[in-house]
């Protein structure tokens, strides 16, 4: 018999065939199953209550209706028992548990198992998208790393998942850079770090060029001649992004990020007239103090605060290129999902624009995709403010994963002083960088944190560093015996769980496709590491009090299984936040 990957979702099926037999409409009851709170089972279906209500009838007699319908298979691999005013709630018995760790064994069987709940869905994540020509900081670390695994656990799910780094590589600024490379660049620093120099370029030119100054004219005259094809403006504008990419990819390869496409705003340029056009003739966007603007007299705010598609000025703004990026990503991708990976303080911009594409796609007949903002908060010194250096400037972000890797060297170094050093320092690299994605990653999203060493790169607590340490000791219990995890000659005679720290760990091995869909549903991965954190715990518990290799044949090969399957789950979620993991540490 097939085992399913959500046993959740299995158990709220089983409910609503329950339902209908017990003469329920099935359309109105919604099982509203969840993982329960261990003491009262493992999974724990709310729903009785609600439909209770609509219906008029006592939510504990129509529990004890629906458990007294449900099919013998579900009544044969769970104990059902039914709690307070109607809580139903289901105990997987140890064969259920059984069959759920031999049929999910192996990468493969989970990502099968994951992936039809978004099948045939095709996700755009936009995320990262810093601007050209300038260092990536610390506050470009969320939108990578929390974008990064989003777009993995996207395609666990079964989504088509397309990654689009949206570059901020148009504008004034850049009118301002070329004035100062003309007259300032320095050949030699450019050969040696052509960001570091573009930066120092544009520091420069915004100091040069104050408002009302003919300098700053100057600039905006070499804006035009770039907006107009001038040959030599256009040949640096493309330098500029050309080593800029060069110096983002860097920071990529440490991150494990890789993008579809890195398509920026100067791509959508040549769409914004059609965007004025569409706007306007649709009623949408009107005159006002000589801008194209879009009104939203529903909205409580939007009614007087415009969204401005066309300056005064007759100049885009970022307002148009996001118009202009939904359409494309629409007509190009057929699109039925966008994510923006962007902070907090964008919340009103995002919403304004969502109005605007709803309506204008509307009156068009053109399919809108599901347009949703993952905001996320800041990263904090310990001071709780905004971490910067201690000359005040923005924390650069491949010096922050230097010293990151620095730090895990020093911790590997003192736990491992007789690795050789290039061995230590490979470890380091997956430790040190771990520990800032993942210290990341843990927190609730739309929450600020402060960013901690002493914490974040720590063998104790929920750390990268903790969960990479049980990742090599799994390894290391099969590696000392010549044995491969997950392999069939070492599980040959495996039986269902039976000690106390068995089942307790078997229980919450069974739990990973929930922690999964919460992750993916809300868009927030702290649920899945606070999972794989609480997982950790429950290995060790088990490897305390239970010997694993144990002369007993069936009870040795019982607990290799459950090592296999722990380290399974942890490399694959861990792999779905986007670390990288250590077969030794």
């Amino acid at each position: 018999m097939s085992v399913s990957f959500n046993l959740a979702a299995d158990l709220a099926a089983a409910l609503k065939n329950a339902a209908a037999a017990a003469g329920l409409d099935p359309a109105k009851f919604v099982p509203e199953v969840r993982t329960a709170d261990l003491a009262h089972g493992d999974f724990q279906a709310n729903g009785v209550l609600a439909y209770a209500r609509q219906a008029k009838v006592s939510p504990r007699a129509l529990a004890d209706q629906l458990v007294a319908a449900l099919s013998p298979d579900v009544r044969a691999g769970s104990e059902v028992t039914v709690a307070g005013p109607g809580f139903i709630n289901f105990t997987l018995k140890p064969g259920a548990l059984f069959a759920w760790l031999r049929a999910f064994s192996s990468p493969d069987a989970l990502a099968a198992g994951a992936a039809g709940a978004r099948t045939g869905q095709t996700c755009l994540v936009d995320y990262s998208s810093p601007n050209t020509a300038k260092q990536m900081h610390v506050g470009h670390l969320r939108s990578a790393v929390i974008g990064e695994a989003i777009c993995r656990l996207l395609a666990f799910n079964g989504a088509t998942v397309i990654r689009d780094n949206h570059l901020g590589d148009w504008g004034t600024q850049f009118g301002k850079l070329i004035y100062a490379y003309k007259r300032w660049v320095n050949p030699d620093a450019l050969a040696a770090d052509a960001i570091e120099e573009l930066e120092r370029l544009y520091k420069l030119a915004n100091a040069a060029t104050p408002d009302g100054s003919p300098e700053l004219e100057e600039a905006r005259r070499e804006l035009v001649k770039l907006q107009r094809g001038d040959p030599e403006n256009v040949a640096l504008w493309q330098n500029f992004t050309e080593v800029s990419l060069r110096a983002f990819e860097q920071i990529y390869d440490q991150l494990g990020i890789r993008f579809d496409h890195n398509l920026g705003e100067s791509f959508y340029n040549d769409r914004v007239p059609a965007i004025y056009r569409e706007l306007a003739g649709a009623g949408l966007a009107v005159e006002s103090d000589g801008a194209l603007v879009v009104f939203h007299p529903e909205h409580p705010r939007f009614k007087t605060q415009p969204l401005i598609v066309r300056k005064s000025d007759g100049a885009a703004n970022y307002a148009t290129t996001d118009l202009a990026t939904i359409r494309y990503r629409v007509d190009h991708f057929h699109t039925t999902a966008i994510f923006y990976i962007v902070d907090k303080r964008q919340s009103d911009h995002f919403e304004q624009l969502f109005l605007t594409a709803q309506k204008w796609f509307g009156q068009a007949g053109l399919p809108l995709p599901q347009l949703t903002h993952v905001d996320f908060g800041s990263v904090l010194g310990e001071d709780g403010r905004a971490l910067k250096t201690r000359s005040g400037e923005n924390v650069r972000l491949k010096d922050l994963l230097a010293e990151a890797t620095e730090r895990a060297f020093a911790l590997v170094s003192e736990k491992s002083p007789e690795t050789p050093e290039s061995e230590r320092r490979a470890i380091a690299a997956v430790v040190g960088i771990g520990s800032v994605q993942y210290a990341d990653l843990a927190q609730n999203r739309s929450s600020d944190y402060v960013f901690a060493w002493d914490k974040m790169i720590s063998l104790e607590g929920n750390t990268a560093a903790y969960l990479l340490y049980a990742v090599a000791r799994i390894h290391s219990i099969f590696r000392k015996n010549g044995l491969t995890p997950g392999a069939n000659g070492a599980e040959q005679g495996a039986g269902p769980p039976e000690t106390a720290t068995e089942i307790a760990l078997a229980r919450k091995l069974v739990k990973f496709p929930d922690a999964v869909r919460q992750a993916t549903e809300t868009l927030r991965p702290h649920f899945l590491c606070l999972y794989l954190y609480e997982l950790t715990g429950n290995f060790s518990a088990f490897y305390t009090a239970d010997k694993v290799l144990v002369d007993d044949p069936a009870l040795r090969a019982r607990r290799l299984l459950l090592c296999a399957r722990t380290l399974l789950i942890l490399e694959t979620g861990l792999h779905l936040l986007g670390l990288k993991t250590l077969t030794r540490m």
